[in-house]
């Protein structure tokens, strides 16, 4: 379970020097672990969360961004694990850029930890950028090896070495690129089609990024899931929930406005049918529904 934990300007808890890229851990089994005792180490899955569940104020502390390993006890704001890994410090620059402070202070919306890829942090070796999974990339967000760009995804026998960026391919130093030896951007090819636009001049729905799990609480599981998921309610107050392809789709589209589903519409050679198969959702009809239903609300 990826989360968040505050410490003091020295990087202690409790008096305890952490450093981060370490992994923490106590010498408690499963049932033996409780929250709001020393045979845990806290943590919160919302990073606003943090100054509601402990005596930190994340304008005046440094955060970090963890994994908890071993066995998890919580109440579905707090949680504690006997085991931690202390995967990297939140600049502040970032937590301003997710909108995580307002003014200097902290902000009481969501900060979904489930945004990030598990896979990241520089869990590999001689990375000097982050979130990298791989070895000796010295970009950032790569899950391949020696690349120096961004958000590569290329392996050595599939290919990497980019030193561009989003590239799934290997030896590229252009763009996007999911071949070779590529030296430009190449343009995008969207619901089967080719286009005459670069990826950077899409404008997609936000919704479009979700998440394959949901959390369900306690009081928001059905009978038959607690049942199932009973050991995880009683430690943790909830579950972590698989969806399938398109139940996520579905739950992201249901969260989204009109505003954001209208944008789909202007999405270069828009396919109704095709966005139906892949998300089952028919994109057109609800749209007009939703605005039908303004339009209603506004005539009364």
């Amino acid at each position: 379970m990826i989360g968040y934990k505050a410490f003091d300007n020295n990087l202690q808890c409790n008096g305890f020097q952490y450093e981060v890229g370490k992994t923490y851990e106590k010498p408690y089994k499963k049932d033996e672990i409780e929250l709001c005792t020393d045979k845990v180490f806290h943590f919160c899955r919302e990073l606003h969360r943090i100054e509601s569940v402990s005596c930190y104020c994340i304008s005046e502390s440094r955060v970090c961004e963890v994994i908890a390993e071993g066995d998890i006890v919580g109440d579905g704001r707090k949680y504690g694990t006997n085991k931690i890994t202390i995967l990297r410090e939140i600049p502040r620059e970032e937590m301003n850029e997710y909108s995580v402070f307002n003014n200097g202070s902290c902000n009481s919306g969501d900060y979904n930890s489930g945004d990030w890829n598990s896979g990241g942090w520089n869990s590999g070796d001689s990375n000097s950028g982050n979130k990298n999974s791989g070895n000796k990339n010295s970009g950032h967000y790569n899950s391949g090896h020696c690349n120096s760009g961004n958000k590569n995804s290329g392996h050595y026998n599939s290919g990497h070495y980019n030193s561009g960026d989003y590239n799934s391919g290997g030896w590229n130093s252009g763009d996007w690129n999911s071949g070779y030896f590529n030296t430009d951007t190449p343009l995008v090819r969207i619901f089967n089609k080719e286009t005459e636009i670069s990826r950077e001049e899409m404008d997609f729905p936000s919704f479009l990024w979700f998440n394959l799990t949901a959390w369900v609480s306690s009081d928001t599981a059905t009978e038959e899931e607690k049942e199932a998921h009973k050991v995880d309610i009683e430690t943790c107050g909830g579950f972590l929930k698989n969806l399938t392809y398109k139940e996520a789709f579905r739950i992201a589209w249901d969260n989204a406005s009109v505003k954001e589903h209208k944008k789909l519409l202007a999405l270069p050679n828009w396919n109704n049918e095709i966005f139906k198969e892949i998300s089952g959702i028919d994109a057109e009809a609800e749209i007009a529904k939703e605005v039908e239903e303004k339009n209603e609300k506004s005539r009364n």
